[in-house]
């Protein structure tokens, strides 16, 4: 069995035209992929943001119960440890910056190769001390210095990372098409900001036309109303998000035409999702994680082209989550899924369009609010005033960019806090939400519990706490056997108020 996982970060649902015909991107490689595949519709994020997600990739269990954004640790049993363990030869071509990082550590040294493409948003990569030549004088949001040296060294769109990530997976597609037990993962960071695109996909949605400042690729993390940039500035800044996301629709399909090139497209697993989504100035916001889990952030795209093309065209209402990609590809070599596992394989819907997955999805960033969806409802769960006790709990005190507990260092403890490892980890006090890092008050946004209807307000518009009482306490009580079921430490019912 060959199986290929590609995963392009911030990878919005509506952007895809096999989702929202009417306002996505244009994507024919990823619509034409669709056709071949099954498309999930009711796919959901579970940890938050980045490195949160791909540990949930990894381990097939949530991170953000007990930890935020950090690396491997040592007691994970993960996907790529069972699938070496099996015979499967792995690797992953990627240019997701924050491997590199403290806080991404472990995850490429898992694999039995792997090749990691330089420059993405603020990778420490170019050394040049002054200042680059590619400083616009007016902006809106953000501009990091580092990442105008970085993008000097790519003057066209080939030699650009995410690009070069694609080529790297058809060049091992290449040198390994008659071999026929591997797992590839191909992880882009594009569509994640900065919003770099050339402007040849630009023009595909009107130029610059809108934009009154020469540059405007990396939105702030904040209320639109909060700061100086205008609707026209809005509306550039989504037509440049399209933009990128076609232009990764077509780097996407030059793998695909690989695959089929070197006559491996049938009998592989396909597998193509994200990590989450992103504002782009609904609701006011802009940005991610410091607000609730509306649905432009939480529900995602998953689309899985089975190996020999079962079910080619349909769509699947079963709620799946992240945590399910390790034990179907466990599955589709197979080999056996760990006891640790919380995911459910994916396979069996490929013969089985009723096929059952899960109940409810539990999702959030750690130490902001916990929500629950049972597909119909989305309950989105406020911690209580002063958000106490709170704790993360590590081997490894990495976390992003810095070192945990540097703070509160005799407040720290040690022991076997976690109910499904027997490894010692720390526990350490969390006075602040560690990926919460350009606001003062990182609740401000998320003080009060909210539950919405999707059947009746996918908009998420209409809050019905208060509203409709049996529904809510419903979704109360699944989000408490959700904790209980995956082994949530006992502090955060009492952090919610579910004590």
């Amino acid at each position: 069995m060959r199986t290929v996982l590609v995963l392009m970060d911030t990878l919005r649902r509506d952007a895809l035209s096999c989702y929202c015909p009417e306002r996505g991107a244009r994507t024919p490689n990823l619509e034409a992929f669709a056709q071949d595949s099954v498309v999930f519709d009711n796919h959901w994020i579970g940890s938050a943001p980045c490195m949160p997600a791909r540990r949930d990739i990894m381990c097939g269990r949530y991170n953000f119960l007990e930890r935020p954004w950090g690396p491997i640790e040592p007691f994970d049993v993960t996907l790529v440890d069972s699938l070496r363990a099996g015979g499967v030869y792995t690797c992953i071509k990627t240019d997701h910056c924050h491997y590199a990082r403290t806080g991404g550590e472990g995850y490429l040294q898992l694999f039995n190769t792997w090749e990691l493409f330089r420059g993405q948003e603020g990778d420490p990569w170019i050394s040049r001390i002054d200042e680059p030549d590619n400083m616009p004088e007016t902006f809106y949001g953000r501009v990091r210095e580092q990442y105008q040296k970085n993008r000097e060294t790519w003057p066209n769109e080939e030699d650009m990372p995410s690009p070069k990530t694609f080529r790297a997976a058809c060049d091992f597609i290449d040198e390994n098409a008659g071999d026929d037990d591997f797992f590839l993962m191909v992880e882009a960071f594009d569509p994640h900001e900065p919003f770099d695109v050339p402007d040849k996909y630009m023009e595909e949605y009107g130029g610059n036309d809108g934009l009154d400042r020469d540059y405007f690729e990396i939105p702030p993390y904040k209320r639109v109303s909060d700061t100086d940039i205008p609707q026209s500035a809005v509306d550039y800044v989504q037509r440049r998000y399209k933009a990128l996301v076609t232009m990764t629709d077509h780097w996407f399909g030059t793998l695909v035409d690989k695959l089929k090139e070197k006559g491996v497209y049938e009998g592989t697993t396909i597998i193509v999702t994200t990590d989450h989504g992103y504002f782009l100035g609904e609701r006011d916001y802009l940005g991610k994680n410091y607000m609730h889990l509306y649905n432009e952030h939480a529900h995602l795209p998953l689309i899985v082209k089975y190996p020999h093309g079962e079910r080619a065209g349909e769509r699947a209402h079963q709620l799946t989550q992240a945590i399910d990609i390790m034990p179907t590809v466990l599955e589709a070599h197979g080999c056996p899924v760990p006891e640790t596992v919380m995911g459910t394989s994916l396979m069996p819907l490929a013969t089985d369009a009723d096929a059952p997955t899960r109940d409810y999805a539990l999702f959030g960033v750690h130490a902001m609010t916990v929500n629950v969806t049972d597909g119909r409802y989305t309950y989105f769960r406020a911690p209580v005033p002063g958000n106490r006790p709170c704790y993360e709990y590590a081997a490894i005190p990495h976390t992003i960019r810095k070192k945990m507990g540097t703070d509160c260092v005799d407040q720290i403890e040690m022991g076997r806090f976690l109910s499904w490892t027997d490894y010692p980890v720390y526990k350490f006090p969390c006075t602040k939400p560690a990926n919460i890092d350009q606001r003062e008050d990182c609740l401000e946004e998320v003080h009060e519990s909210k539950l919405f209807d999707l059947e009746m307000d996918y908009g998420q518009t209409h809050d019905l706490v208060g509203e409709n009482e049996a529904a809510e306490q419903r979704m109360i009580e699944l989000l408490k056997r959700g904790l209980t079921e995956h082994a949530a430490p006992a502090e955060q019912f009492e952090r919610l108020g579910l004590a």
